[in-house]
């Protein structure tokens, strides 16, 4: 299994210590392909491509328009 963690490399300037989960591009059960854009971050007001590591059935841990900081878990791959 493979946890999705929202990288501390997303923020630049650490000003502020919360993003937001805008919405997931892929759905929860989906499987996807490693380098797949599966959700798409709001990071100190820019727009982030979270992209899967691997290849694996997604399963859907936080919500959309949920706030994350780094190191938040919000999901995880399970490789078939």
């Amino acid at each position: 299994m493979v946890q999705l963690v929202v990288a501390a490399d997303f923020w630049v300037s650490r000003i502020y210590p919360e993003g937001v989960l805008e919405k997931w591009l892929a759905k929860d059960g989906a499987h996807v392909e490693p380098g797949q854009e599966i959700a798409d971050l709001r990071i100190e007001g820019k727009l982030v491509k979270l992209k899967a590591p691997a290849s694996g059935k997604l399963t859907v841990e936080a919500h959309n328009n949920g706030l994350i900081e780094p190191g938040s878990v919000i999901g995880h791959l399970a490789q078939a």
